[in-house]
């Protein structure tokens, strides 16, 4: 699916405001793909009314939402090994009532929960406005809105 920005934006808010608890979503893709886009319009939909800056030197940043939405959006880009996600909590991700958004997942080496989305973004080299978009199910996670109704051809 080719989404641009806006689009993306805008199904980014719709599973911020629709999607249960817990869920993790790992949005994967090269730098400038569009997953830290992606992330906040996740975040604005779920209720996050802060300014959410791009974790990559934090590594974690945790927002609680007026709904009791706990939004946790770690980028593991610096992570150099499996180990070093220990140190970040990651045995009590997620929690109950967290919306995880994990930037860069392929660093977590296999230790993403059981359940859980995949986003993977990209932007094609021919039109770089746009990103090209396929999600995957991986086990049993909560739904997850669909793609923009604007879109032809929507899937999820």
């Amino acid at each position: 699916m080719r989404l641009d920005e806006i689009e993306l934006a805008g199904w980014g808010e719709r599973i911020g405001e629709t999607v249960g608890t817990p869920t993790v979503i790992a949005l994967q893709g090269p730098l400038g793909a569009g997953k830290s886009v992606l992330a906040r319009a996740i975040g604005r939909g779920a209720g996050v009314r802060e300014t959410m800056p791009s974790p990559s030197y934090n590594l974690l940043f945790r927002y609680v939402t007026d709904s009791r939405t706990e939004v946790v959006h770690l980028d593991l880009y610096r992570i150099e090994s499996s180990e070093e996600l220990w140190e970040l909590g990651w045995a009590q991700i997620p929690g109950e009532a967290d919306l995880v958004l994990v930037e860069w997942p392929e660093r977590a080496k296999g230790a993403l929960p059981v359940d859980h989305w995949v986003i993977e973004l990209s932007a094609p080299g021919d039109q770089p406005l746009l990103r090209d978009v396929e999600v995957r199910r991986v086990g049993s996670p909560s739904e997850l809105a669909a793609f923009p109704m604007s879109v032809s051809g929507s899937r999820r």
